[in-house]
């Protein structure tokens, strides 16, 4: 049974749709948070100079970069199986003088044939991505397999506010708000499909146990913005 609304492949091929597009929705519909939402995930991370972190959905390679500028002499690796977006995180990542540390390469983290020769990792990031997963289990449990002990992970997720008049206006917001600019900005569609797997995602408590099952340990989610998005971290033994 999938975790996602929709299959692996219709994901890939929403997000190389909408690539061009991503950066400047991203920062339109956060009403420009996603900055900092992505900041409080690095430095929950806390990279440090000459370690090596792998960014599971990386996107167009937003984490991979503030990595980069907390951690100077750090080596990240980006792995996303939408081309078109990687395309554009190779753009960045030259334009900010940045390719020399930041290696982009299209994955699947939960092929159990896709290799990681730069394993073990110092720590792994997935900002969200893990709604998008169709098989989380396969996803978390890769994730601590190819980390070194004591590694760190962040993951950041949108999620839906506990209390109930917040959760009502995100909820409105959602349902209103986000598929207009979707459509005006880009394809309506693949924010509508973003409203519903929003409300499709588990609570938070639920993630957090999903990550201990997998082999995670101190585990910790942390509601940022009212809880419309959730950071959770956690360590390999």
């Amino acid at each position: 049974m999938s975790d996602t609304l929709i299959t692996s492949e219709e994901n890939r091929l929403m997000f190389d749709s909408i690539a061009r597009r991503y950066d400047l929705l991203n920062a339109v519909i956060s009403l420009g948070q996603d900055g900092y939402w992505r900041r409080q995930a690095v430095g929950a991370l806390d990279p440090q100079d000459g370690q090596i972190f792998l960014d599971v959905g990386c996107g167009t390679g937003d984490v991979a970069m503030q990595i980069v500028r907390q951690a100077g002499r750090a080596r990240v690796i980006g792995v996303d199986p939408a081309e078109a977006m990687l395309k554009i995180a190779d753009e960045k990542a030259v334009g900010s003088g940045m390719d020399d540390c930041i290696t982009y390469r299209p994955a699947d983290v939960t092929d159990p044939a896709e290799e990681f020769p730069e394993a073990p990792f110092d720590g792994v990031t997935c900002a969200f991505c893990i709604r998008n997963i169709t098989d989380r289990a396969a996803a978390l449990e890769r994730m601590v397999s190819v980390m070194r002990p004591g590694g760190r992970v962040a993951i950041l997720e949108l999620t839906r506010p506990a209390g109930r008049l917040v959760r009502f206006g995100h909820k409105l917001y959602n349902r209103l708000f986000v598929p207009l600019v979707g459509k005006m900005l880009s394809r309506g569609g693949a924010y509508k499909y973003l409203v519903r797997s929003i409300e499709n995602f588990p609570q938070p408590q639920a993630i957090c146990e999903a990550m201990e099952a997998a082999g995670f340990v101190n585990v910790k989610q942390t509601a940022l913005s009212g809880g419309v998005v959730t950071l959770f971290t956690g360590n390999t033994q």
